[in-house]
């Protein structure tokens, strides 16, 4: 999501500059500091602390977590 937003920004800056998407894509290119990718299921207190709640079959319901399932 960080680097999405961020990559917008980019977009919107260099269009005002008048560079264009290519321009764009060119100075999005440098290093950035890596994200850590989620790919376990989240504890209880993970759903919960992201803003969820743990509803049927184990599942988080809202927040940051909806949908994954609980460990």
């Amino acid at each position: 999501m960080r680097i999405r937003r961020t990559f917008a920004a980019v977009i919107a800056t260099a269009a005002l500059a008048g560079l264009g998407l290519t321009g764009a894509a060119t100075a999005s290119a440098a290093p950035t500091t890596p994200t850590v990718a989620v790919t376990e299921n989240p504890t209880p207190g993970e759903c919960i602390d992201g803003g969820g709640k743990i509803g049927a079959n184990n599942i988080c319901e809202g927040g940051t977590r909806n949908g994954e399932m609980v460990d």
